[in-house]
């Protein structure tokens, strides 16, 4: 028995996920990024993230054979970058807040953190392919409130106070 690809969807919408931007480099010097909230810590020993990627993306390629990339964790104040990074057929540097982070690579300096990997493996994932990245640098703004996706928002992590009652 299949489930239902709309019910699936939809019962993943109400598991909230970071809201990321991931970067890469190709060999032509062409930069690359993506919204992504398929993304998490995989290993402490060794330092390994990953993020998904559809297959069917124009970054597809372009991040399937980058040796590094960027993931640029957004701030809450940063929803208009990741409906930018989100768009096909624009230039989505062209705002110009992409500067040169760790590696060189393409990075908002005022995201809530960043994670410089280079590239571990890539898995299949079904429609997806799985970027699993070895984390050789970090960055994280102490003061910025990480932006995170849920119920196909865009929202502010809450803080245990709820929770604090609970237990």
């Amino acid at each position: 028995m299949s489930v239902d690809a709309t019910a699936f969807a939809q019962a993943m919408s109400r598991v909230p996920g970071p809201v990321t931007i991931a970067t890469a480099v190709d060999s032509a010097g062409r930069r690359w990024g993506f919204t992504g909230s398929s993304f998490s810590s995989l290993s402490l020993d060794p330092p390994l993230v990953l993020i998904c990627l559809d297959k069917k993306a124009s970054t597809h390629q372009a991040f399937t054979t980058a040796d590094r990339f960027l993931i640029n964790i957004l701030a809450l104040e940063q929803p208009d970058v990741a409906m930018r990074f989100a768009r096909s057929g624009v230039d989505r540097f062209d705002a110009g807040d992409m500067v040169p982070c760790e590696f060189g690579l393409p990075g908002l300096k005022d995201a809530a953190a960043r994670v410089a990997c280079r590239m571990h493996v890539v898995l299949d994932g079904g429609d997806h392919s799985i970027l699993v990245g070895r984390v050789e640098e970090t960055h994280v703004s102490g003061d910025r409130i990480p932006l995170v996706y849920s119920d196909r928002a865009f929202a502010r992590p809450v803080a245990d106070v709820q929770m604090a009652g609970a237990r």
